[in-house]
């Protein structure tokens, strides 16, 4: 006699309890979940009838782009979207999902959010946001974790200034933040592990041309020390090997040199002149290997072979994709080379190839209607 099968309901809690249970075995995942809260959302568990930890193992995967739904629904779950426990537990599971962030001026400067579309392999516009200082000119614009800095910047009816406006993704909020100790305005800028380092710039007085100004991630707090070289000019940092390759045109001959500056003794060092030959470049850095776009003649994705001491060619790509000015940006082993009108070329450095020394890549067109050119590009991953 044929055996006869009963339909069992679907049910969210026995699938998240029998997929998941072995993540509440571990110490470190108890550890995860202490979340800080007061006494009435303590009362209240995340999702009615499950376990808190249950309930974090199946929120996590909600994807990012819901996550200000999730923030709405109650005091309980927009605490939990902004704590460390919520961010750690989707980068040990592989759940983080990686934006980019592309300021562009037109009529003031815009902040688009984009977003790498798995069905199109490519890029689309998921926010727009206009940050409180859009009005300026000369803001220099770093990121921290999960927070992008806005610094300085001046107008036609403003000197440069200290202040300091922060976006916070976490919770898609913006803020003020520490001003910084001196007023600058076109300057130059670099985020190292959990630091912010600012330099050189308009709008400095006497009493401080050669400083440097250093914001400090675990004291939100500002500390000012004089710049280590002899010479003021800096007008590029990279962040490369846990230390900052500084670019610099000397004023005696305009021609350009690099140094290296290590944040752990504060100290200088010279370094091979030849990286500087390319300084002009947006730059981007992955697996510690440091790519830099050339677009001097023609556009092509260069590479520095700290061996020899030399910069390389990759490949060369389309003036009529790219549509420079570019910058650059990367999420894992992809690059994005990003133009005028959010025009996007993806290299994968994986799969990378040349065909009659143009590189193989996959291109989309303008993601806006107006051709501004990008001014700084920068991914956040939660």
């Amino acid at each position: 006699m044929a055996s006869i099968r009963t339909a069992v309901p679907f049910s969210p809690a026995s699938f998240c309890v029998n997929r998941m249970n072995h993540h509440l075995e571990s110490s470190d995942y108890q550890k995860l979940f202490c979340r800080k809260m007061d006494s009435a959302e303590l009362q209240t568990p995340l999702l009615h009838g499950l376990p808190d930890e249950i309930a974090l193992l199946c929120l996590a995967r909600v994807p990012r782009q819901y996550h200000n739904a999730l923030r709405c629904v109650s005091r309980g779950w927009k605490a939990l979207l902004s704590s460390e426990e919520w961010h750690s537990y989707r980068k040990r599971n592989n759940l983080a999902e990686s934006w980019i962030y592309v300021i562009c001026r037109g009529t003031g400067f815009k902040c688009y959010v984009l977003v790498p579309d798995p069905t199109t392999r490519s890029l689309k516009v998921i926010q727009v946001m206009e940050p409180p200082c859009s009005g300026r000119e000369g803001v220099s614009i770093e990121t921290l974790d999960r927070r992008l800095f806005l610094m300085g910047g001046c107008s036609w009816l403003k000197d440069a200034n200290d202040e300091v406006y922060c976006y916070d993704a976490a919770s898609n909020h913006w803020s003020k933040a520490p001003p910084m100790p001196t007023a600058r305005c076109f300057f130059v800028s670099a985020a190292l592990n959990d630091k912010i380092y600012v330099t050189g710039g308009l709008g400095l007085t006497d009493k401080s041309p050669n400083s440097w100004d250093i914001y400090d991630k675990a004291t939100d707090s500002w500390f000012s020390h004089k710049n280590p070289m002899l010479t003021p000019d800096i007008v590029k940092f990279v962040a490369l090997d846990d230390e900052l390759v500084t670019i610099h045109k000397a004023s005696w001959n305009r021609m350009y040199f690099a140094g290296i500056y290590d944040p752990v003794d504060q100290s200088w060092r010279g370094k091979e002149n030849e990286i500087a030959l390319r300084w002009s470049g947006p730059t981007v850095v992955v697996d510690r290997m440091l790519y830099m776009l050339d677009q001097s003649l023609g556009t092509k994705l260069m590479m520095w072979l700290n061996e020899t001491k030399e910069w390389v060619m990759v490949g060369r790509l389309s003036d009529k994709l790219t549509r420079p000015p570019c910058k650059l940006v990367a999420i894992g082993r992809k690059i994005y080379v990003i133009g005028k009108g959010l025009s996007t070329v993806t290299i994968d450095m994986d799969m990378a190839a040349r065909v009659d020394g143009f590189l193989v890549s996959s291109s989309t067109g303008p993601l806006m209607e107006h051709d501004f050119s990008p001014e700084k590009c920068s991914v956040i991953t939660i």
